[in-house]
């Protein structure tokens, strides 16, 4: 058994082992190591600081509770966050049921002009900062509908498979390739906007 002061230089499969086994220092750990971008990943998802924290304190929560299924077939942090994305789709579903007019048949009815668009490549990564760069890219994020922003994160930053996508959206994997395309397009027309401004 690791003595406190080796908490904090021990890998993660160590702490996760030894908070399987219920030491709530390890797990502790854990939370200091990955809260941050769990409560990034889910503020990107929300685009609101109270439901991102919300969510990301109740993905905590349930990895705990589910701490025992974990087998290890992907890293902690990569299953911890399939969790805090699935709680945040489940809250969006919700929030989704309750609003009468959606934002996607606004996008769609107008999306001709987009269509006939050259496609905007953008490798912004060449001047900025990567700090910059991110806000940047949140920034652009948060103009995005719900739709269009859920399915390229799921995508880009999860490397989450079109099949999958559409099940947890619970839409066709058609509508998926057809969302990600209009939110690649407008991510790079907002980048390269954003990009010209001083």
């Amino acid at each position: 058994m690791a003595t406190k002061q080796d908490y904090p230089s021990s890998a993660d499969e160590t702490l996760v082992r030894m908070s399987q086994k219920g030491d709530l220092t390890a797990f502790e750990e854990l939370v200091a190591r990955h809260r941050d971008k769990i409560y990034a990943r889910a503020f990107s998802m929300m685009r609101n600081e109270e439901e991102a924290m919300d969510l990301s304190q109740e993905a905590w929560v349930k990895s705990w509770q589910r701490l025992k299924q974990f087998q290890g077939q992907s890293s902690f942090v990569t299953w911890l966050t399939r969790i805090v994305i699935n709680l945040c789709l489940d809250q969006l579903r919700k929030r989704k049921r309750q609003r009468v007019e959606s934002i996607e048949e606004m996008d769609e009815e107008h999306g001709g002009v987009e269509r006939q668009m050259p496609v905007v490549i953008v490798n912004p990564t060449e001047r900025l900062e990567r700090g910059e760069l991110r806000q940047k890219i949140d920034r652009a994020l948060g103009q995005l509908s719900y739709e269009h922003r859920t399915v390229l994160i799921l995508h880009e930053f999860e490397e989450m498979e079109y099949k999958l996508i559409a099940k947890q959206m619970e839409c066709s994997i058609g509508t998926v390739m057809s969302r990600l395309f209009y939110a690649r397009r407008k991510m790079a027309i907002l980048l390269a906007g954003i990009k010209t401004e001083k």
